[in-house]
C-alpha cells in the first residue's frame, strides 16, 4: 500500500477518534497529494507512488517548520504549538532520517570517489551527497557535515 493510500485510509480512524488536529493534517496532506496528481496531468482518483508522496510530505513538513520558526520569532507560541503537532504527524509518515554520523560516512566516501579537495567544488559535492542519501537526509544536516569536512 502506498503512502498516499495509507493517508486516505487513516482519515476515518482520525474521525472516529475525534482527533481534530490529526484529521485536519491528514485532509490537508491528501489534498496536497491530489493536487500533485492533477499537476502531473493524471486523473484525480489516481494515487501517487511513494517517491512522489515523499516529495509532497517533505514540502508540507518544510512549510510547517517555516511557520513554526516565524511564529516563535513573533513570540506566538499559541500558533506554533499546533504546527509542531502537525509536523510530528507528517514526520510519522516520512521514512526515518539519517543522523549526521551516517551522512558523514557517505560524504567521506563520495569525497574520495569524486576527488573533491577544495571549497570550490562544494556545491556539486553537496548535490552528489544529497543524491546518494536518496532523500533520507535533511539538506541542512548535509550542508553542516560538508562544512565540517572542509573546515
Amino acid at each position: 500500500m502506498t503512502i498516499h493510500e495509507t493517508l486516505k485510509q487513516s482519515i476515518p480512524d482520525a474521525l472516529r477518534a475525534h482527533d481534530e488536529v490529526r484529521l485536519r493534517t491528514l485532509r490537508s496532506l491528501v489534498t496536497a497529494m491530489t493536487n500533485e496528481v492533477v499537476a502531473k496531468k493524471r486523473k484525480p482518483n489516481e494515487y501517487l507512488n511513494d517517491d512522489e508522496s515523499i516529495v509532497v510530505l517533505k514540502r508540507a513538513a518544510s512549510q510547517r517548520k517555516d511557520s513554526i520558526e516565524q511564529f516563535e520569532k513573533a513570540s506566538r507560541n499559541d500558533l506554533a504549538d499546533p504546527e509542531k503537532v502537525e509536523l510530528a504527524i507528517i514526520e510519522s509518515y516520512l521514512p526515518s532520517q539519517m543522523n549526521r554520523e551516517e551522512i558523514e560516512k557517505i560524504a567521506r566516501a563520495k569525497m574520495a570517489e569524486l576527488g573533491v579537495s577544495s571549497k570550490a567544488d562544494m556545491g556539486k559535492f553537496i548535490g552528489a551527497v544529497m543524491k546518494e542519501c536518496e532523500g533520507r537526509a535533511d539538506g541542512g544536516d548535509v550542508k553542516a557535515v560538508v562544512d565540517n569536512l572542509f573546515a
